[in-house]
């Protein structure tokens, strides 16, 4: 190796290290009065019950009742998941008669514009080939880009629905946005796209919310009035938005409504 190839694998070594300086310092920085509201850590630990979920899952039974309206819905995935974790969900929706899509782009990692643009061409895609408005599904951060891309493309887009997404009060008041900062790279409330998340879409926008969410605090994913056009309340945790049947039947009845 020349001593400028040395330098340069020097130089990459340094940046790294500076980099992950950085994303400690972030998910070490401290708001006490942003986190008011946010789980308790033992409602926290109560989302472990997604490990039991795949045991459960082929000895439950529920009715899937038939879509009079059938519908176009893309659905986004919550922060660190993907398409896998929506899939038992977009399966029942199917199941009514609608049809659903994935977001088409893989693990959500974090807000970012690129991602924000690859999400509008998404929505192009979609709507184009079945000529048709679609509804927005959105679990947690996926619901932050659903409102977000709503405002920026109402005309395409029927309709918003947010499942345990902190879209009003503080971006911190919940028991995972230090992880978000360590791993996006970037403070909850400084994202780098512009939002002004608690503003409402000019769509028909609901929020799906529970009091015992583990990870979002529930005043944050319900909302305030001119936030949402209607705030409906589960009990499932947060993960549980994904599977149970209470979430699921909620979501459906939601599409059914005019």
């Amino acid at each position: 190796m020349t001593k400028r190839e040395t330098l340069l694998e020097n130089s990459k070594a340094a940046l790294g290290e500076t980099e992950l300086a950085r994303r400690i310092a972030l998910a070490s920085e401290d708001y006490p009065d942003d986190e008011r509201g946010k789980p308790s850590l033992l409602r926290f630990a109560g989302e472990l019950d997604l490990l039991l979920e795949p045991a459960r899952r082929p000895f439950r039974r529920f009715t899937i009742p038939k879509t009079a309206r059938p519908q176009v819905i893309i659905v986004l995935p919550g922060f660190a998941t993907g398409p896998n974790r929506m899939r038992y969900m977009a399966r029942k929706l199917e199941e009514a008669g609608h049809i659903t899509k994935r977001w088409g782009l893989g693990r959500n990692w974090g807000v970012a514009e690129a991602s924000m643009e690859r999400l509008e061409a998404r929505l192009e895609d979609v709507c184009t080939r079945y000529d048709d408005q679609a509804v927005l599904l959105g679990w947690s951060l996926g619901g932050l880009y659903a409102r977000e891309l709503a405002k920026r493309h109402p005309a395409r887009i029927s309709k918003v629905i947010t499942m345990g997404s902190p879209f009003s009060g503080s971006p911190r008041a919940n028991n995972v946005w230090r992880a978000y900062q360590a791993i996006a790279g970037h403070r909850v409330d400084q994202p780098p796209i512009e939002a002004e998340i608690a503003v409402k879409p000019p769509v028909e926008t609901i929020a799906l919310w529970s009091p015992s969410d583990g990870a979002i605090a529930p005043r944050s994913a319900a909302g305030q009035a001119g936030e949402r056009d209607r705030a409906v309340a589960l009990r499932c945790t947060h993960a549980g938005f994904t599977y149970t049947p209470e979430s699921i039947l909620a979501v459906l009845k939601e599409l059914e409504r005019t």
